[in-house]
């Protein structure tokens, strides 16, 4: 407690001092512009993790970043959800998960905390979509892999689970709303961010790439364009994917797929022979090494 209020001292006489002007805009409303779900975990600082200042995210955490399909729980998520895209008008929301995360870990012990924590239990129920497919489609996962394998799967569960909000649904499809799902890793800092095209997790800057891309100003030839954007996209993807270093060997094996597909489509949008011949050959090392990490486990 001590450490508390010597901090609160500090808050003053430092942060306030320096944001005065700030923090008296916010007194009179706020304007977040992003809906930040995550762990309770005190390893995750939003605000921390993302370098945004006081007002600019509204956050709702919880154990394990579980959204509550609607009308399935009568807490405080729904209510906020609808609060921050009616009332806020909020645009973008991430859902953040997090690396060992003691919610997913309870998820693999639901019958010994049904006994120990009876609260714990009856809110992990709501994440028992992620239990039941990771565990039907990963048998031969065990330890920190399987963890890691929960916290991908329930992030993207729980994006389905926000989109049954009747206000949500409504805002993408007047397209003023955009989901984008999450992984911080604690021990390194990073943070990966979903892509529904090539089905893993990348660096989130090939979102933004790929944003200013779709953003761009449109030609007269709008085909010839829109095979342009596409190889940017691809390029941007390519260029994160580069990136990655994979932690184990479920996350090696879903590179090497990411990667096959990438090729795959950088053929099929016309990227140049010599192009594509150089990143075969800027991935030729990081292939080794991820198919080493996929081999070791097999073995």
């Amino acid at each position: 407690m001590k450490k508390l209020i010597r901090g609160l001292d500090e808050f003053r006489r430092t942060y306030v001092h320096d944001h005065q002007e700030l923090l008296e805009q916010l007194s009179h409303g706020q304007k977040p512009r992003v809906l930040f779900i995550t762990c309770s975990d005190s390893r995750v600082a939003p605000n921390l993790i993302t370098n945004t200042d006081v007002g600019e995210l509204f956050v709702i955490r919880n154990a394990g970043n579980i959204v509550p399909p609607f009308g399935a729980a009568n807490g405080g998520e729904g209510g906020t959800i609808e609060y921050a895209i009616t009332a806020l008008g909020i645009e973008q929301v991430i859902i953040c998960g997090h690396s060992h995360c003691g919610a997913m870990k309870g998820l693999l012990k639901l019958n010994k905390l049904q006994a120990d924590m009876p609260l714990v239990y009856d809110w992990l129920k709501h994440a028992e979509s992620t239990r039941r497919l990771v565990l039907d489609n990963y048998p031969h996962q065990s330890g920190e892999e399987l963890i890691e394998t929960l916290v991908a799967e329930n992030v993207l569960i729980q994006i389905e689970n926000l989109k049954t909000y009747p206000m949500v649904r409504a805002k993408i499809h007047q397209g003023k709303l955009n989901i984008y799902g999450w992984i911080y890793e604690i021990e390194t800092g990073e943070v990966l961010a979903y892509d529904a095209k090539t089905h893993t997790y990348l660096p989130p800057q090939s979102q933004l790439l790929e944003e200013e891309v779709s953003q761009g100003v449109r030609s007269c030839d709008l085909e010839s364009e829109m095979t342009s954007d596409n190889l940017k996209s691809v390029r941007a993807k390519l260029e994160a994917l580069l990136a990655v270093t994979p932690h184990s060997p479920g996350a090696a094996q879903l590179a090497i797929r990411s990667l096959k597909e990438l090729f795959e489509e950088a053929s099929e949008f016309g990227m140049a022979t010599r192009e594509l011949r150089d990143y075969h050959s800027l991935f030729a090392e990081p292939v080794q090494t991820w198919a080493r990490k996929v081999y070791a486990r097999v073995n």
